[in-house]
């Protein structure tokens, strides 16, 4: 093999490489629907120049029949008025009309054909033409689905898991020491000292509240006598107890009366 055969080889390879490269298949396909779609009003204005040369033809079929059978008339009429001249004329013309017509029906008869032609070929090329479509469509499908899988698997090389592992790993700990010590300052919160002086005044409280709601029954007599204390004194056996309701209306009564006699 010569050097420049070799370089053209070799250009070769590498062009078409590139092209191979740079080429789209989904590109190219719809390129290609258009183009096919493009031909359809060029195949129909073929279509029909052969239709309108047919349907011309056809009506010059008919003028020229119209025209034989009047030249029959008229040779006939002349015989008639034996004007043999004027016969011979028609007659003449005659000859020519039916010349003509015979080669115009054997064009007809080729027009229609060549029409009938046409018509197949532009309905196969549509039918062909719709089925080339749908199977380019089917391939631009699956080119986007091979793209999209290209896509896929090169993140999947590209992915690798244990960084992210150790990133989740990292901010779980993070995550459960600040947990930790949020606990931590809770249970230290409620188990201070002033928490607890809290939690001792709200009892006192309570107490005191209860010693006095029990001084006022004593006051009205509501309890038994057997205790000495008002926080032993209890509820005098056989005397039905009070309700809350009434017991608050006594104490909101006496202290009424308390102040109504401070003022006097």
């Amino acid at each position: 093999m010569g050097l420049w055969a070799r370089i053209t080889r070799l250009f070769r390879a590498g062009t078409g490489a590139a092209l191979d490269k740079i080429e789209n298949p989904e590109l190219v396909l719809q390129q290609t629907i258009r183009d096919m779609r493009d031909r359809v009003p060029e195949l129909n204005n073929s279509v029909a120049q052969v239709m309108a040369t047919e349907r011309l033809l056809q009506k010059t079929h008919e003028n020229l029949e119209k025209q034989v059978v009047e030249l029959d008339s008229k040779i006939k009429a002349s015989v008639k008025m034996g004007r043999d001249d004027i016969a011979t004329a028609y007659i003449g013309q005659l000859q020519q009309a039916q010349l003509d017509l015979e080669r115009t029906g054997a064009q007809l008869e080729h027009a229609s054909l060549a029409s009938k032609q046409a018509l197949k070929a532009r309905d196969n090329y549509v039918l062909n033409m719709k089925k080339r479509t749908a199977e380019a469509m089917q391939l631009i499908s699956a080119a986007k689905q091979a793209k999209l899988q290209e896509q896929l698997a090169q993140t999947m090389e590209t992915f690798n898991i244990g960084d992210d592992a150790s990133t989740f790993n990292e901010m779980r700990e993070k995550i459960d020491r600040r947990v930790a010590a949020a606990e931590a300052k809770l249970q230290l919160g409620s188990s201070s000292v002033d928490a607890q002086m809290q939690d001792i005044e709200r009892e006192a409280m309570d107490i005191q509240l209860h010693d006095k709601l029990l001084e006022y029954k004593q006051q009205m007599g509501l309890l038994g006598t057997g205790s000495g204390s008002p926080s032993g004194k209890q509820i005098e056996a056989g005397t039905p107890a009070a309700s809350d309701e009434e017991v608050f209306e006594q104490v909101i009564v006496n202290e009424v009366n308390e102040a109504k006699q401070s003022n006097s």
